[in-house]
């Protein structure tokens, strides 16, 4: 019977350890933070209203003015606006124009009304309605504006009556209401007016502003009436002691020093090498960045020598740096409206707390040296981080992501009164629209999710909560599986529980191992038959092949398997699992048939191996473990306790002989723990008891059929 020799090449590629790259990728994303960093230079003194003050006494370097406070410039805002008249212009054309058209409508509407049937005198109407016309209009109609009444109903403001101003008071001229009012007590004491109403009616309609509303002119006032606003407040003298040590910071000790350090800002940003101010900040960045790869290489050498993780890091690292930059550089009304916590909930979720807990510490101190207020901003900001990477600890469910930013925004509140209280003893001095930013920042972060949905897309790895939706038995290809090979599928989930619990106890990541168990022999499923987990009906159609071709089609499942994965893209650390399940292993019942079926025959040892690779993890060294001795035991006819304890040392240790684990990060007291774990198992799920009886007499461990542990594994 012709040979049958099938070769299927693994696609797994070891972590990239190129040093060059990874170092330039630091040494870019330092740059790009510290060109963007805003380059005022920083004021040495950290100081807080209502605190004792902690440094040395402050001694004046030179002359500077203190600056009013904001509310005193409100004030003065609000005087100096108060003090400023509303400009009117007076239409002087317009009453001449409203006597013409009176004038004109007259006759019309006094025959259609029929008055001239009655005997009435149309020019005593005429004569009067011009006198009170003229006299409404000579004192002016004006349309009151809300914007200058403030605490009362009239105001006064400046009249131009041909480029010549004037004084009045609104409660001098009319509106359009009081002129009517004006009109009908008038004409109401003229006995020659028969038609009273209908006269009024009637000259109501002649009403209009008069004085007209000039705002163009009244702004420009305004606005030259406020550039006259001093911003300061007196001086403090050169050599004038400021503050002295121990004494509490008060309003007007606060001011004083907060004016001294903007001059100082001030003149250091004029006066002051930017080229320098620039080194700093690079060697602040460059400090920061280096103790936080110190810690990744010390303690996470898998990130480290995996220059796709270090680029996924520097880019959330150097984005919200930059943000913050921005922030600055635009003057956000509130730097608490960009959500830091952002970061750690990234970094927490694809990588571990530890991570996330350094990151966003060197994050927060870095940012400290360009906010205003750091110490509060520090303490905000590294409370509600904390926060948020342990409220997502054990992350299981999509909710967690609101809960968590409810808790994140409790925690601003809980530090912000606070920090209040704390600083003015008063909840009245809270400003409580200073929430508002918080709250922002808050739903900001839940757009973590996605971020964290394209990192994963994008840098190809995966986070608790894509496992989770890979781990549900409903997803598509699982259930293809338990359709198409059910015996598989069982032998999957039994698989997956073995090697949780095993890497449950010796540390890892339970919910990864379990995924790639659950997926590890999808492959079997083009040719389910030749497996006996799904044989049926006892014929085996391995019965007709040779022992090369019978070989080929076992070993073909890793392959196929692999095909499917990426059909389905899943993601590739699901796909190692089945890449390396086993390892580099020799199908041998096949080859030892072939051995003593053909013994005058040379044997391609090729054709009988898996092609590999070897585990190269805990979670991977685990599977395939937890998957030969599932499928091995599934051989025994009678499980008893020393038939499991001996089937599962006998696996392990040929597993060990054959460096299948070398390349796994596993220890022999590792080994040893998972060995007893899956002895323990076993037990329970073939409900085997201790025979002490038989024990004793030696060992009964029974005797294992190779070739249905092949067809199985």
């Amino acid at each position: 019977m012709a040979r049958l020799k099938i070769k299927y090449e693994s696609t797994y590629t070891a972590p990239k350890y190129g040093y060059l790259p990874k170092y330039a990728m630091i040494l870019a994303s330092v740059t790009l933070i510290t060109l963007f960093l805003p380059k005022q230079p920083r004021f040495r003194y950290e100081f807080e209203k209502g605190k004792v003050w902690m440094h040395e006494d402050l001694i004046s370097p030179y002359n500077f003015a203190v600056l009013k406070t904001q509310a005193e410039l409100d004030r003065d805002r609000e005087n100096v606006l108060k003090s400023v008249y509303p400009i009117y212009n007076n239409n002087t054309q317009l009453l001449d124009q409203q006597l013409a058209q009176f004038e004109t409508d007259l006759p019309e509407k006094w025959r259609a009304s029929g008055l001239d049937t009655l005997g009435e005198n149309m020019a005593t109407y005429e004569q009067v309605g011009r006198q009170l016309l003229t006299d409404v209009y000579k004192r002016g109609i004006i349309a009151l504006n809300n914007k200058f009444q403030r605490e009362q109903t009239h105001y006064n403001f400046t009249l131009l009556t041909d480029n010549v101003a004037r004084q009045l008071n609104t409660a001098a001229v009319f509106t359009t209401e009081t002129a009517r009012e004006h009109l009908e007590k008038a004409i109401k004491a003229r006995s020659a007016i028969k038609q009273k109403e209908w006269f009024v009616e009637m000259l109501t309609a002649y009403l209009s502003v008069n004085y007209q509303f000039n705002e163009s002119m009244t702004a420009k006032l305004e606005e030259d009436a406020l550039a006259s606003i001093s911003t300061t407040r007196g001086m403090v003298q050169r050599g004038e002691l400021i503050v002295a040590n121990g004494t509490t910071v008060t309003n007007e000790i606060y001011q004083k020093v907060e004016s001294l350090r903007k001059a100082y800002e001030e003149e250091a940003r004029i006066g002051g090498n930017r080229a320098l101010v620039m080194l700093g900040q690079f060697l602040i960045v460059a400090l920061v960045v280096t103790l936080l790869f110190v810690f990744i290489y010390l303690f996470r050498k898998d990130i480290y020598h995996n220059n796709r993780l270090v680029f996924l890091i520097l880019i959330v690292i150097t984005g919200m740096l930059l943000v913050l930059s921005w922030a600055i550089t635009i003057r956000l009304p509130s730097l608490y409206y960009i959500p830091y916590c952002i970061v750690p909930i990234i970094i927490r979720i694809l990588f571990d707390t530890r991570l996330a807990l350094n990151i966003h510490l060197l994050m927060v101190l870095l940012a400290a040296f360009f906010v205003p207020n750091s110490f509060e901003f520090v303490f905000l900001q590294f409370s509600a981080g904390m926060v948020a990477i342990y409220s997502i600890k054990t992350l299981v469910k999509r909710e967690q992501f609101l809960i968590s930013s409810a808790i994140i925004l409790g925690t601003y509140l809980a530090a912000y009164i606070g920090m209040g209280l704390m600083r003015d003893g008063s909840f009245g001095n809270l400003n409580w629209s200073d929430i508002a930013p918080f709250v922002f920042s808050v739903l900001l972060t839940l757009l973590a999710y996605p971020l964290i949905y394209g990192f994963e897309r994008v840098f190809g790895i995966i986070s608790d909560v894509t496992l989770m939706e890979l781990t549900n038995s409903n997803s598509k290809l699982l259930r293809e599986l338990s359709y198409k090979a059910p015996g598989t599928f069982q032998h999957s989930m039994q698989v997956a529980n073995l090697a949780e619990a095993a890497i449950y106890k010796i540390g890892g990541n339970t919910l990864l191992v379990r995924a790639g168990a659950l997926y590890h022999d999808i492959g079997k499923m083009s040719n389910p038959q030749y497996f006996i987990e799904n044989q049926t009906k006892g014929y085996n159609p391995h019965d007709g092949l040779s022992f090369e071709q019978s070989a080929q089609i076992i070993i073909s499942h890793v392959a196929k398997g692999i095909e499917l994965a990426k059909k389905y893209q899943l993601p590739d650390v699901i796909i190692d699992f089945i890449r390396t399940h086993h390892g580099t292993t020799r199908v041998d019942y096949f080859y030892q048939s072939y051995i003593k079926s053909f013994p005058e025959k040379s044997v391609d040892e090729d054709v009988f191996h898996y092609p590999g690779p070897i585990p190269f993890s805990r979670e991977t060294a685990v599977l395939m473990m937890a998957d030969s001795v599932e499928a091995a035991s599934r051989s025994l006819k009678e499980p008893t306790a020393q038939s499991l304890n001996d089937l599962v040392d006998k696996i392990i240790e040929s597993k060990l002989s054959q460096k299948q684990l070398v390349n796994s990060n596993i220890t022999l007291k590792d080994i040893t723990m998972i060995s007893e774990i899956f002895k323990d198992m076993l037990k329970s799920i073939y409900h085997v008891r201790i025979d002490y009886d038989a024990s004793k007499k030696g060992n009964t461990a029974q005797r294992i059929d190779p070739r249905t542990v092949q067809h199985t594994d």
